[in-house]
């Protein structure tokens, strides 16, 4: 623990008690415990990964849509020359972030559980990440609040047919570059399928699309839905609409049902893009209240605690299964928004700082 943190907690049988212990290490969970730090609050954020593990996972060559001015955080410049920052950029700057207010992060943490006690303390508990040195050994951590910022890049969805677990079929696309005049099979046609099916395409791939709906999601960003709809029209990427695949054989032989019948494709990758789903299982044991179906949490707008004081929702997991309604750049208020409520109700009239 750090000596700017050990200034602000408090001890329990030697174990510290933080103000504000933040489940999560992306952009939203760095700009909380960064407005922690700059209110003078303990905090430390958990994470699986470590600083921004959710965008390790994107495409490795990823420009980002939002321009760099809507992806700053905790008065904090994004100084870049190019308007919209690359995906290499914003893991530089978010872990500049951290620098700057000497976050504490425990990495390869997964938090299991984060429920309160009759004191009004939150018992946190970890586990060692299988890919860790230590992998299983198990923490608990004491906080007078929790904020829950995990996100939902760590659950793609998944199509739950047979051979779906096969090393070439992928929930996550990096790059186009190991699939050079190779045939690869897309699922989905959201924004993620449509970018992907582009990409592998114009880099040398023989791309086939299947997607249940009828045509290409009307959510895809403007640009996105022509081009790929000019591509599908002069043939250059073949869309199955109206078909739903039923296994991944072990030879590459992928199985669709189609509005014409069974049908077969010969492939040498798959990826299945059609998006995630929201992690509510930590929240849900706390006590936090889910809507049926939809998985949005009980919160207030105004302040990000939920049904359970002292425990915060924050980020892309307060818009449940409508991941494509939250990003970074509407969610950074976060971070402010759970520390003013924090300072005012929770430190100063439940519990001394």
């Amino acid at each position: 623990m750090s000596a700017a943190s050990m200034d602000a907690a408090s001890i329990e049988d030697g174990t510290p008690i933080y103000d504000l212990l933040v489940v999560g290490a992306g952009p939203t969970g760095i700009a909380i415990g960064a407005e922690a730090r700059r209110a003078g609050l303990s905090c430390i954020l958990l994470d699986r990964r470590g600083i921004c593990g959710a965008l390790h996972g994107f495409p490795h060559d990823m420009v980002f849509f939002t321009t760099r001015d809507k992806l700053e955080i905790a008065e904090m410049p994004f100084s870049i020359p190019e308007d919209k920052p690359s995906r290499r950029q914003a893991i530089s700057y978010y872990q500049g972030v951290a620098r700057r207010y000497r976050l504490e992060v425990a990495g390869g943490e997964e938090v299991v559980a984060a429920l309160k006690r009759p004191d009004g303390i939150f018992a946190v508990d970890s586990r060692r990440a299988a890919d860790r040195p230590c992998a299983g050994r198990e923490t608990r951590r004491l906080a007078r609040a929790v904020a829950l910022a995990q996100g939902f890049f760590d659950r793609p969805r998944r199509l739950g047919v047979p051979g779906e677990e096969q090393p070439w079929v992928s929930g996550r696309y990096f790059g186009p570059w190991s699939h050079y005049e190779q045939h690869v099979l897309v699922v989905g046609a959201g924004n993620t399928a449509a970018e992907t099916a582009l990409d592998l395409w114009r880099h040398g791939a023989r791309v086939s699309l299947v997607h249940r709906g009828q045509a290409i999601k009307s959510t895809v960003k403007y640009w996105l839905a022509p081009d790929l709809g000019n591509r599908i029209a002069e043939s250059s990427i073949a869309a199955h609409f109206g078909s739903r695949v039923t296994s991944f054989e072990a030879d590459g032989t992928v199985r669709l049902a189609t509005p014409a019948g069974e049908s077969a494709l010969g492939v040498d990758a798959a990826y299945v893009l059609i998006g995630y789903d929201p992690e509510p299982e930590i929240a849900r044991a706390a006590g936090v209240v889910f809507t049926e179906g939809e998985l949005i949490p009980s919160f207030d707008p105004q302040t990000c605690e939920s049904n359970v004081p002292g425990l915060y929702v924050a980020g892309t997991l307060q818009a449940g299964r409508y991941t494509n309604r939250l990003f970074i750049e509407n969610t950074r208020d976060h971070g402010e928004k759970v520390v003013r409520h924090l300072q005012q109700i929770h430190l100063q009239k439940q519990l001394p700082v």
